[in-house]
Parts: structure tokens; C-alpha cells; sequence
């Protein structure tokens, strides 16, 4: 037992160091990377994207950040479930309120049987754009955004060598469903995979339309049942690269419970296993992240039981070591990404969105503060939403940090025999990534939504 505990006690501290590398390689690429924003003459015109099922819990917030943006020539596509969504109404009302002139909402007119709705939905909107669009950018109902949040996602498709470009989503531990927690915690080891990886997020993703139409992506999405995955290996084979945009970590204050997260770990995990390019690499780091320290616990309980003080001594300190360390880099991830979203809160803090003068003003006065530097003392916004890291925050975050290791290990091991999917009250059955077929379609009600409001769907 002694020589094991001293090669769990070895392998969990070697993937700490490994673990606090790759996050230090994350967070020198946050402080080094500088916004080079292009002048609105030479921003292309873009599509937003967005496809709709279910009234996601922000969705006026997010329709009102995207209609409102810092950009010259954009339109934003809506491609909503049917009629009946209770999407529709909440959009409709919402464009009217905003008196937006540069939206087109439309019902999904073909629900094929070989892929997701979303992708459904994505192939409709892309074949209805003409040739005067050059970029198409893809954003999720999940998704508040900044003021120059498009003008920040298209500007390095300047790049000839840059296929897409995106951003990633950041939870707020807001600690009130243990669910909300646990998937914050495991949220920060996937923004740093994601970064390493170049795995774009469909929650805020643009692509040069050239590129979309001349590589196979759009018949990709015509037998998947994702679409953001599989793109780095496609653009990949065409010599192009993903670029994370760090000033386009969008906060999500969304919450869940066990429940719900372990059904969203399910498909994620389903998702990575069919169009992840490095598959294997995130299952070794699983085994690493949630067999070590289990292994270790368990080994410590019958050292216990066998009276070997010091073996379960040695065990212990190791584990509250590792457990004292990956708090640490949750907490210096938090004040980092939480220095991002203080430099967006002169977007989020002025312009009509949020009642502050017109969106002309708006514009005008976030161009000045990207000129002269003054975006970072702003008036504090009145959407601020990154977390209060309170001491109660700092000790749920410490108990959740096993629960996450046992909840993620649960949800891979539930997944390894999963064939059908349900997402948002719709089942596919899937046999492979290019082999999916959609088992029973209703269109979304009011009785579907969530009895908490702030509860994603």
C-alpha cells in the first residue's frame, strides 16, 4: 500500500504543476494579447446568427446587446423553433421596442432528420445570405454582449491566415443551486482546454463566409448534431487557424441544478467524444482529474482502517494540497477574467440597451474610449456580473471542487452508453458523428419553460 500511495501522492502532485502551467500559459495570453480593432471601413458586413428554441432566461438582454452593437454594417438573423415558441413573442416584442431596423426573424421552415435543429437552423440562415455578406457570426440566447463585442470577433478575420474566431463562456459562482457551482468549477479547466485546443464555442464564433462555403462545413452540419467542434480540424486541412478572442469571455449568470447538469455533462461529453480532435487527450485528462484524487480518498478511508497513520498522513496532506491548489487557480482564473469584464463595462454601462442615451452616443463614446484609453475607468456598469469572491463563496467553491470530480466522473461514465439525446424536449438518436437522426420533434410551449426563471434550459 505504501508504494501506492507514494505514486498517487507523485502523480497527483505532477498534474497540479502541469495544471497550474497550462493556466499560466492561459492567463500570459490574456495580458499579452492587444485589441487592433479595424476602422469601420474596412469592417466587412456580417450576419449575426442567432437560432432560437425555448425563451432562454436573458434572452431580451441578449436581443437588445445584439441589436445595438458598435459596428457599420451587420444584420441580425433570427431563426426561431416555429410560431408558437415563446421566443417569438419575446422577440418580436423586443425588436419593436428597440425600433431595429437591422433584424430579420423567421420560423425554421425545414426540420431535417439527419442533424440537430440548431444545425437546421444554422444551414437555413447561411443558404438565405447573399454575396454582399462576407463574415458570419453565430451567437448563442445565452450570450449578453459587449458593445463592441462584433467589432472585436471580426476584426482578426483581417488575418489571412485566421479561418474563425471566438470567444468562450465564464459562469458566476453565485453559489445558489450547487449545480450553478459545480459546473463554474468545471467550466474553468474547460476554458483553458478550449484555448489550448483552438475549439471554437458556437456561443460566440464568426467565419469568413468564403471559408464557410468552399470547405465541407455546411454538409457537416446537415449530418451533426453540433457545429463548433468540428471546426478546427475542417479549417485546419485549409491551412486556417481558430483565434480566442480573450476580451470575448462573455459572462453567463444562468443557473442550474444536479439535475439538469448532469444531463448537459452527458451530451457535452457526447459532443466532445464524436467531434473533439484531441478525444483522448481530454480523456486522459479525466482520468488524471477525477481517478487520481478518488483513488487517493479511497486509499486514504482504508488506511484508516488499518491503522497506517502515516501512510494516511502523507495521503491527506497530498490531497489537501492538490484540493488548496486548484482553489488557488479558480481564484486567480476569477480575477482575471473579472479584470475582462471590467474592461467591457464602458460598453455595457452606456447606449440604449440599457437606457443611457442613444445608440449613436454610444458608439461614439465607446470609440472614444478605445482611442484614448479611458474604457477602464468608466462609470461602474449597472450590469456588473462578475462574482463577489465572499469567504462563504471561497468555502462552497472548496467543497465543490470533489463534487465536481465526482459529478464530471459520473456524467462520463453515464455517457459511454448513451444513444439517445434530448435536448430542449427534443430526442436524436446517435450512432456516430455523421450518423444522427431525430427520433420525435414538438414544437416548444410555455409549459416547457423552466419554473425558475434565472434556470437554463
Amino acid at each position: 500500500m505504501e508504494d501506492l500511495a507514494i505514486f498517487l501522492s507523485k502523480s497527483l502532485t505532477g498534474w497540479l504543476v502541469i495544471q497550474v502551467c497550462l493556466t499560466l500559459v492561459f492567463i500570459w495570453y490574456l495580458r499579452s494579447s492587444k485589441k487592433n480593432l479595424l476602422p469601420d471601413d474596412q469592417l466587412p458586413k456580417t450576419a449575426v446568427i442567432l437560432c432560437l428554441r425555448g425563451a432562454d432566461p436573458f434572452l431580451p438582454r441578449c436581443l437588445r446587446s445584439l441589436l445595438n452593437q458598435n459596428y457599420p454594417q451587420y444584420d441580425l438573423k433570427l431563426i426561431v423553433d416555429s410560431h408558437d415558441d415563446p421566443a417569438w413573442k419575446i422577440a418580436s416584442e423586443t425588436i419593436t421596442e428597440q425600433e431595429a431596423t437591422n433584424v430579420q426573424i423567421s420560423p425554421l421552415r425545414i426540420v431535417r432528420n439527419n442533424c440537430s435543429l440548431k444545425c437546421s437552423s444554422l444551414i437555413q440562415a447561411v443558404g438565405e445570405l447573399d454575396d454582399s455578406y462576407k463574415v458570419v457570426a453565430l451567437v448563442d440566447a445565452d450570450t449578453i454582449v459587449h458593445l463592441n463585442w462584433l467589432r472585436e470577433l471580426v476584426s482578426p478575420l483581417g488575418d489571412a491566415k485566421v479561418g474563425a474566431t471566438t470567444g468562450n463562456r465564464w459562469y458566476v459562482p453565485t453559489g445558489k443551486y450547487w449545480g450553478s457551482l459545480v459546473r463554474y468549477a468545471g467550466n474553468v479547466s474547460t476554458v483553458v482546454q478550449m484555448f489550448l485546443f483552438q475549439i471554437p464555442w458556437g456561443g460566440t464564433l464568426a467565419v469568413k463566409t468564403e471559408v464557410l462555403r468552399q470547405t465541407e462545413l455546411l454538409d457537416k452540419w446537415g449530418q451533426a448534431l453540433g457545429e463548433d467542434f468540428m471546426m478546427h480540424d475542417i479549417l485546419k486541412k485549409q491551412g486556417l487557424k481558430v483565434k480566442f478572442v480573450p476580451s470575448l469571455l462573455i459572462v453567463n449568470r444562468e443557473e442550474t441544478n444536479l439535475f439538469n447538469l448532469i444531463d448537459y455533462l452527458k451530451r457535452l461529453i457526447l459532443f466532445s467524444r464524436l467531434y473533439h480532435p484531441r478525444w483522448l487527450a481530454l480523456v486522459s485528462e479525466a482520468v488524471s482529474s477525477i481517478l487520481f484524487p478518488t483513488a487517493l480518498i479511497i486509499l486514504v478511508l482504508e488506511s484508516l482502517l488499518e491503522a497506517k497513520w502515516e501512510t494516511a498522513t502523507l495521503l491527506l496532506g497530498c490531497y489537501g494540497v492538490y484540493t488548496v491548489g486548484l482553489l488557488l487557480i479558480m481564484l486567480v482564473l476569477e480575477l482575471e477574467i473579472q479584470r475582462v469584464v471590467r474592461s467591457n463595462d464602458q460598453a455595457m454601462s452606456i447606449g440604449k440597451p440599457f437606457g443611457f442615451g442613444s445608440l449613436q452616443d454610444a458608439r461614439r463614446l465607446a470609440n472614444a474610449a478605445l482611442t484614448t484609453g479611458t474604457a477602464k475607468t468608466a462609470t461602474p456598469s449597472p450590469l456588473r456580473v462578475y462574482a463577489k469572491l465572499s469567504a462563504p463563496t471561497i468555502i462552497k467553491m472548496l467543497i465543490a471542487i470533489p463534487l465536481t470530480q465526482w459529478v464530471y466522473g459520473l456524467a462520463m461514465l453515464s455517457s459511454l452508453w448513451v444513444s439517445t439525446v434530448t435536448w430542449r424536449g427534443v430526442s436524436y438518436r446517435v450512432q456516430g458523428p455523421w450518423n444522427v437522426r431525430l427520433v420525435e420533434y414538438r414544437p416548444y410551449q410555455w409549459l416547457d419553460q423552466p419554473i425558475d426563471s434565472k434556470v437554463s434550459l
